[in-house]
């Protein structure tokens, strides 16, 4: 009898919505949970693997931005998009508690609350982006403008 494959809540919600994904598993090293580990493990360009970040902005609240995983969001640039003045990372203590994903294993689809989201432009220019699929050592391979219409997200530009 074939194994079961084990699916996250990502890939249940993307299932019920109708939504083509692959699920690519991966060796995860709990002391490098960087994107470049990833895309090396995947064999992609870090370019279209890419990485979930929570802020919280004055005035505004929680935020998320999902950018390469060889960028660095620019908090200027990601609190302006979200309506705020400025915008900080969440300490990574709160990640759980508020998304219930922890660090290396965030994703977009299905947190405890939906955030308002933010993808960098760049994520429409490929065919198809990973994004963790909600627990270390698992990718979502997707298509870019189906993930950012699930998501609701707005497509700006967020990184430095």
């Amino acid at each position: 009898m074939a194994k079961k494959e084990q699916k996250t809540n990502a890939a249940r919600l993307l299932d019920a919505a109708g939504i083509a994904y692959e699920l690519i598993p991966y060796e995860f090293d709990p002391e490098d949970l960087a994107a470049q580990h990833v895309a090396d493990s995947l064999g992609e360009d870090i370019n279209c693997v890419f990485k979930t970040l929570v802020l919280e902005g004055d005035r505004v609240g929680h935020f998320v931005c999902v950018v390469p995983g060889n960028a660095e969001v620019d908090l200027k640039k990601a609190a302006k998009a979200a309506g705020a003045k400025k915008a900080d990372l969440i300490p990574m203590k709160q990640l759980q508690p508020l998304t219930g994903y922890i660090r290396g294993g965030c994703t977009s689809i299905g947190m405890k609350k939906q955030f308002p989201t933010y993808f960098h432009e760049s994520a429409t220019e490929h065919e198809y982006i990973y994004v963790s699929a909600g627990q270390r050592g698992l990718q979502l391979k997707i298509n870019p403008a189906e993930l950012i219409a699930y998501v609701g997200a707005q497509v700006v530009d967020i990184i430095k």
